[in-house]
């Protein structure tokens, strides 16, 4: 009976044991995997295109272009949005100017003619080198036309040689030229320019006797038959006093009148024509002999003389009306 209750008290010492005892952890076999895990790339940061003026900056070839950009303030203009074709001078460009010309330019008093100067290298639009060799001019941001020619497969911007080309900016392009091309001078007024010849001197001293001169430094355009002074030197003696007097002032201006004709009548033009009606509203009659060509009675001698409102062709007799 004693074995009976030990072998009891035994059991369930046991089992009190076995439910105070930690469980026993289960471990899972590892997972080993067969491919290595995919790898996020690093996002690609294109870097930003430069403007024409950050190329010009970087580049040690046009630390004197980017110096004259500055004095001329237009650094801020050619960093705009565009686009702008620019014709860039390298230093050796300017430095081959007449000496002084440069440090002449860069004074603060110049500053109008270096812009003028620099404007006359950059054309408006995004003009590639495909382009430019299908050009004969192109009109530039100061508004005057350069003229383009390509001699023997090299391409010429006046007479600047182009030497690298199609530098490409985000707001552009450039093109590097060996020199720099200079705008040509403003031209003269028909008035301005029989002055600055030296062989009109009597014609001049006329129109201010008759009061035209203003007229024919309008607008126009006019083309004008200019006597010479030996052509009004040929006149009877005591004429051109006489006209020159006051109280002949209205014969002197229909003179003056007949010699004038509205529009810009090149030589190309007039050598076609038998006739033209002239401001005093009567007309002068044309001939071509032997080559030479007539205006009524007298030659002409020279042609073309280009003014900014109109043109002169000189004479070496004075036309009297009838």
């Amino acid at each position: 009976m004693k074995a009976f209750k030990l072998s009891s008290l035994l059991i369930v010492f046991a089992l009190a044991l076995a439910a105070c005892a930690p469980a026993v952890a289960v471990v899972e076999p590892a997972v080993i995997p067969t491919e290595a895990p995919a790898v996020e790339p690093e996002p690609v940061v294109e870097e930003e295109a430069q403007s024409i003026v950050d190329i010009a900056v970087s580049n040690p070839d046009f630390s004197t272009l980017v110096a004259a950009l500055q004095a001329a303030e237009l650094v801020d203009a050619l960093s705009g949005e565009g686009p702008f074709t620019v014709f860039a001078p390298t230093n050796d460009a300017f430095a081959a100017l007449p000496e002084g010309t440069l440090d002449s330019l860069l004074l603060p008093e110049n500053k109008q003619a270096l812009t003028d100067i620099l404007l006359y290298h950059v054309v408006s639009g995004n003009v590639l080198a495909a382009d430019v060799v299908n050009l004969t001019e192109a009109e530039t941001l100061l508004g005057k036309n350069v003229n383009i020619s390509v001699d023997m497969g090299s391409v010429m911007i006046n007479e600047a040689n182009v030497i690298a080309t199609d530098i490409i900016g985000s707001n552009g392009v450039i093109h590097v030229i060996d020199s720099v091309i200079l705008p040509p001078a403003d031209l003269a007024d028909i008035v301005d320019t029989a002055v600055a010849d030296g062989r009109f001197t009597t014609l001049a001293a006329a129109l201010g006797a008759a009061e035209l001169v203003d007229t024919l430094k309008g607008e126009g355009p006019f083309t004008v038959f200019a006597p010479t002074d030996d052509a009004f030197a040929a006149l009877t003696a005591g004429t051109v006093e006489s006209l020159l007097l006051p109280e002949n002032k209205q014969q002197l201006t229909d003179i003056l009148l007949y010699h004038v004709v509205a529009g810009k009548v090149m030589a190309e033009d007039v050598v076609t024509l038998t006739e033209a009606e002239t401001v005093l509203g009567q007309n002068v009659t044309i001939t071509v002999q032997d080559g030479k060509v007539f205006i009524n009675d007298s030659e002409v001698i020279i042609t073309d003389i280009v003014t900014s409102n109109g043109v002169i062709h000189v004479i070496d007799a004075v036309l009297l009306p009838n």
